[in-house]
């Protein structure tokens, strides 16, 4: 597993972090598609931390097939909402031809 995904799964509240990045990202921006990364982020925290707890998992969690389909869908959408962020603030400081 990469250092990213047993930190999540060993620490699920670190998710919480792009989670609060692409909702302020939202509410500076209004783009929905950061506003859906935010929502997803902090799903994903709360869902890594009750399967932590072992309350999604009946105690033999070791071999995570879940993941192997949420970690890309979550590095696609983050890195959509990335470029999306980045282009309304690069098209938001272009200057304005008249």
């Amino acid at each position: 597993m990469s250092a990213l995904g047993e930190l999540l799964t060993s620490s699920p509240l670190v998710a919480l972090i792009p989670a609060a990045g692409f909702l302020l990202a939202w509410y500076a921006c209004g783009l929905r598609l950061a506003l859906g990364a935010g929502l997803c982020w902090s799903l994903y925290a709360g869902y890594e931390q009750l399967m932590k707890a072992r309350i999604l998992c009946s105690g033999e969690c070791d071999i995570r097939i879940d993941l192997l389909g949420i970690y890309p869908a979550l590095l696609l959408l983050s890195a959509g909402a990335v470029i999306a962020i980045a282009l309304r603030l690069l098209t938001s400081a272009a200057p304005h031809r008249r």
